[in-house]
């Protein structure tokens, strides 16, 4: 019965009683089926929950999906299940082979196939995907990685006077697979299409008919026209914040700070398709681990060293180990900024001491919106109300009672500085510097987020909201506001992700201040000015998948600029 409920035929199957109707007579929904049922309505995306699943491969087809039957046709030796494990390049090779002994007969039947199948392989090899697999699940792909298999199809089309709105095409590509979206990009405008890209990266910027710069900074400090047309015209622009990045080539970082005395020591790492590597990463530093697209970083970092996966030796001398990829911080609407970083409860705190607030006998709790009390109940404090509209997705409307305001009127009487409760959560952070300039554990904080390149959130703004570099900033602001001096180990997955050239150097603060506490940071990164900045570079390649999988280069920037073999010193 805890099991599997009191409506389950396991329990029925025991006793002649009737099912209990209501939970104060016995109805009981059982554990296993209250756990599948979420595991349902939440499309097994279950959070902390998911430590009671577990997935196995099927016994029948051993994990490849077919029957017997389907795996006993072979073309070439090769059965279809084979072909699915082969990265894309190989495939490529396969595909080559057939055209050339196959015979005449056979030819004519399978070419229209077999030409059909190479032009994709190329385009999809052409964007940097080559070391993919057939059978790689979509759901398993970057957020980079599904913009180009999508871009590959768009190619296939031959579609003109379309407009082709594209976000971040080169997030998470190297220098080298840039060059072939550029190419991919011009290839669609040459077709007779308008292709729009909203990007960061300086190499795009450059190889763009027209450039369209917004700004002059980001929140409310942004969302004016600073300029329009060439790169030449902005570079003449002087409100221009982007032409000073486009113009000037990147110099090796000279001051090379001195590495702590223990290094890190990953000992012949087999994981995916690293090739037996060995590597001493230093502490105390600022490290990027580099190369193109497949070639093993996200491998050796967050599955060899992160997970332990292998040989690993130095990390005894971390207190904790901290892993901060793109994932977002939370998927719960009612996380936002302020109670991220516990700021929240200090400005609670602020208002629960003013002298109405005791007058009227409101404490802190008043001041939640996440607990009964002072918040307002239609909507529960969440300023809005889901409507639900059937066959579309729920819409967000605003609460009816409360008018958006989060809480009941004789809470929102109440002011500090001018500013109600609810005034402070749709403050940016930079504007509640200015209110709480007489609180110095609140302004410590906002300050800090302020240095790091994110003023602009608002205090309010949900957690969900969030870009992963925001969110990735965001966690390690929260490590700098802790008190202790405990060393941590930091592992972060392309840190610059989204980030203006501008916003880089708040970043780079930000490493260069918990590294000053002692910490150690390593990152896999792509970003040039970031890579430029760091310490110690350890490059990984020579190419992806199969072709990957080994230290081709590491030293300091200037090292690798000088090194031939490195591809990222290429770039540098």
């Amino acid at each position: 019965m805890l099991c599997y409920g009191t409506s389950s035929k396991e329990v029925q199957n025991l006793t002649d009683k009737k099912e209990p109707k209501t939970v104060g007579d016995g109805k009981f929904q059982g554990v296993m089926t209250n756990l599948w049922r979420k595991y349902q309505e939440k499309s097994g995306d279950m959070g902390k929950e998911s430590i009671f699943f577990y997935s196995d491969r099927c016994p029948d087809c051993n994990g490849t999906k077919l029957t017997e039957q389907s795996r006993r046709v072979k073309v070439m030796d090769r059965s279809i299940t084979e072909i699915s494990t082969l990265d894309l390049e190989q495939l490529l090779e396969w595909v080559n082979e057939c055209s050339l002994n196959l015979t005449k007969e056979e030819r004519s039947v399978v070419d229209v196939y077999l030409r059909d199948i190479e032009t994709k392989l190329k385009r999809i090899k052409r964007l940097g995907l080559g070391y993919l697999t057939l059978e790689r699940g979509t759901n398993t792909l970057s957020g980079g990685e599904s913009q180009r298999i999508r871009l590959s199809a768009i190619l296939d089309s031959d579609l003109t006077d379309v407009v082709y709105i594209i976000d971040e095409p080169t997030a998470s590509l190297h220098a080298k697979d840039t060059e072939g979206i550029i190419d991919i990009m011009k290839k669609l405008r040459d077709k007779g299409n308008t292709v729009l890209v909203i990007e960061h990266n300086t190499d795009v910027m450059r190889e763009a008919d027209y450039l369209i710069e917004i700004g002059p900074k980001a929140g409310r400090y942004g969302g004016e026209l600073i300029g329009t047309g060439t790169l030449e015209d902005l570079k003449n622009n002087e409100q221009s914040l982007i032409k000073d990045y486009i113009s000037n080539r990147s110099q090796p970082k000279q001051d090379v700070r001195q590495a702590g005395k223990t290094a890190i020591h990953i000992q012949d790492a087999t994981h995916h398709n690293l090739a037996s590597v060995s590597v001493a990463v230093p502490t105390e530093s600022l490290v990027s681990v580099t190369g193109v697209s497949g070639s093993g970083k996200s491998s050796l970092i967050f599955d060899v060293l992160g997970e332990q996966a292998g040989n690993v030796s130095g990390l005894e001398q971390f207190e904790e180990v901290i892993t901060i990829n793109q994932t977002s911080i939370t998927k719960m609407r009612r996380s936002n900024v302020a109670t991220y970083t516990n700021v929240f409860t200090d400005i609670r705190n602020v208002f629960a001491k003013l002298v109405e607030s005791k007058a009227q006998g409101l404490t802190s709790k008043y001041f939640s919106f996440n607990t009964n009390g002072g918040r307002c109940e239609t909507c529960e404090g969440l300023g809005y109300v889901m409507s639900n509209m059937l066959f579309f997705n729920d819409m967000e409307v605003v609460c009816p009672t409360c008018r958006g305001k989060r809480f009941k009127e004789n809470i929102l009487n109440i002011t500090y500085n001018g500013y109600n409760i609810n005034d402070c959560l749709e403050c940016s952070v930079e504007e509640a510097i200015d209110i709480f300039k007489s609180e110095a554990k609140i302004h410590k904080v906002l300050q800090l987020l302020t240095e790091i390149g994110l003023g602009y959130l608002k205090l309010g703004q949900s957690l969900t909201t969030l870009s992963g570099g925001e969110g990735q900033r965001l966690k390690l602001s929260t490590s700098l506001m802790k008190k202790n001096k405990q060393k941590t180990l930091f592992l972060l997955d392309e840190p610059s992700t989204g980030l203006h050239p501008y916003d880089i150097q708040y970043l780079l603060e930000l490493f260069n201040r918990l590294i000053d506490k002692g910490n150690s940071i390593i990152m896999v990164e792509h970003n040039i000015h970031m890579i430029n900045a760091s310490d110690w570079i350890i490059d990984l390649g020579p190419e992806g998948g199969v072709k990957g999988g080994h230290i081709i280069a590491e030293g300091t920037p200037s090292e690798m600029k000088a090194n031939p073999s490195s591809v990222t010193g290429q770039y540098l």
